[in-house]
């Protein structure tokens, strides 16, 4: 079972996400925290178009949400949203699936305005199914990626410190321990 799934919700390859979602996996692993990882471009296509909540990826995508203590969930800002195929993928997880989970919501976006999209499109979503420890996110920027031939992407400048202390309030909260409330039923 994996202390942290990451989900990548880019239609692209390569992409910003999926360099994102690269290092918070490295510096997790490195404080040995367990991550395990959904690229949802990468599930088929026609399961999530049609919405097969019984086809076997996306029942082991499913498994993989439930397990998990904590998600992190990366897309890229499209016409001031999240991606559709995030989108597609999210619509097929059962209500309250991320109940009990801490949740590190991330984007990538072209401009400060899109960021918006993390609070007013994400977050919501994510507190529809259950999310109820949704950490503050980061939204990464066009400028805060270095870009190389043949389309290769990097971390750039200031980002990874960004990202770090991001990455530093996961692993906090994974750290403490859950708290018990005790009911007496009489």
């Amino acid at each position: 079972m994996p202390d942290v799934l990451t989900i990548s919700g880019s239609p692209a390859a390569p992409s910003r996400c999926a360099v994102t979602l690269d290092f918070v996996r490295a510096a997790l692993a490195e404080r040995g925290v367990t991550t395990a990882a959904i690229d949802v471009r990468d599930i088929e296509p026609s399961a999530l178009v049609q919405a097969r909540f019984d086809h076997p990826e996306i029942r082991a995508a499913v498994e993989l949400v439930n397990q998990a203590r904590a998600v992190v969930i990366a897309t890229p800002v499209y016409k001031a949203a999240y991606s559709g195929v995030l989108k597609s993928f999210l619509d097929l997880l059962p209500m309250g699936v991320l109940e009990g989970k801490t949740v590190l919501p991330v984007t990538t976006a072209g401009s400060l305005a899109h960021c918006l999209a993390l609070d007013y499109a994400l977050k919501p979503v994510l507190s529809a199914l259950g999310g109820r420890h949704i950490l503050q996110g980061a939204c990464l920027l066009d400028g805060d990626f270095a870009y190389g031939e043949g389309g290769a992407i990097a971390l750039g400048g200031q980002t990874g410190e960004r990202l770090a202390a991001a990455i530093d309030h996961l692993h906090a909260a994974l750290s403490q321990r859950p708290i018990v409330i005790e009911e007496n039923i009489a």
